[in-house]
């Protein structure tokens, strides 16, 4: 397989030789080449913070232990959210007031890939030119770790689930009441990651009657992951059984959505976006 190298951070599959696929030494390479860039952002600030979260494929727990710990050996102080998805690392890089983020996840792609995706101090992928700085201090290893009393420290905070939940139900838009009255029935495809964990959260602090389907986070896809009609066969039956009023369906780390009709029909992610701008 291929290691892929991109503006938006460092895609490969788990195992093989070093530069051909996503190996630790890669992983400690690349995450010191973004640690090196966000501190070269901020070359007057004491102590920079970067806020990690990963999906629950099989590899995610060794690829985060070996970039927080770069990260630290930077003298970057990590703040690790665990089991988390995308947009829950994307939320919590500005309340930690932190310089950055990565996300370790291969987003739609099969249990052998994975991925780092890399956020600025707002939570947004980096921009292309910035991706272009980051390949560069990659390929020119210009690195300069901490001194032992300079490195950084490690802290976990498992808050954010609630965290993240709570500013949704904050929005001007969501009309808690009404759903709650609704009385809504969902089922849900996790994929076997934190979608499994935060969805059906999501879902039953709104006071929707959750029907979970492959909601275990142990990275054990049980289809291919990537949400299309093709892969979606056991949802579809599901919500008919279940007189469900729609299904949910996720990507491993949560930033892909597809929606299924009652009938068991795919709504169609070309018309979710569609569908939120027309209620707004």
């Amino acid at each position: 397989m291929t290691l892929i190298k991109s503006i938006s951070g460092i895609r490969g599959t788990i195992g093989g030789k070093t530069a051909d696929n996503l190996t630790p030494i890669d992983a400690v390479k690349f995450a010191s080449a973004y640690g090196a860039f966000i501190k070269k952002r901020n070359p007057n600030k004491e102590k920079i913070t970067v806020v990690i979260g990963r999906d629950a494929r099989i590899s995610g727990k060794m690829i985060s232990s070996l970039v927080a710990n770069t990260l630290v050996g930077l003298g970057i102080n990590v703040v690790d959210l665990g089991l988390s998805t995308t947009p829950t690392v994307e939320v919590a890089v500005p309340l930690e007031k932190a310089d950055g983020g990565i996300i370790l996840t291969a987003s739609h792609n099969p249990k052998q890939w994975n991925a780092l995706k890399l956020l600025n101090e707002k939570g947004e992928f980096l921009n292309g030119e910035e991706g272009e700085q980051i390949l560069a201090l990659a390929e020119s290893e210009d690195f300069e770790f901490a001194e032992v009393d300079d490195l950084g420290s490690y802290s976990k905070d498992i808050s954010y689930l609630e965290k993240h939940i709570q500013e949704v139900l904050n929005l001007e838009l969501v009309d808690v009441d009404a759903i709650k009255k609704a009385n809504f029935k969902v089922v849900v495809d996790g994929v076997n990651s934190t979608g499994g964990i935060f969805i059906p959260a999501l879902l039953k602090k709104l006071g929707v009657e959750c029907v979970e389907l492959y909601c275990t986070p142990n990275g054990e896809f049980p289809h291919n992951p990537e949400p299309l009609k093709e892969h979606l066969t056991a949802i579809s039956e599901l919500v008919v059984k279940e007189k469900a009023d729609l299904g949910i369906v996720v990507d491993p780390d949560v930033d892909r959505l597809a929606l299924v009709s009652e009938d068991g029909s795919m709504f169609g992610e070309e018309y979710t976006l569609v569908a939120c701008a027309d209620y707004v």
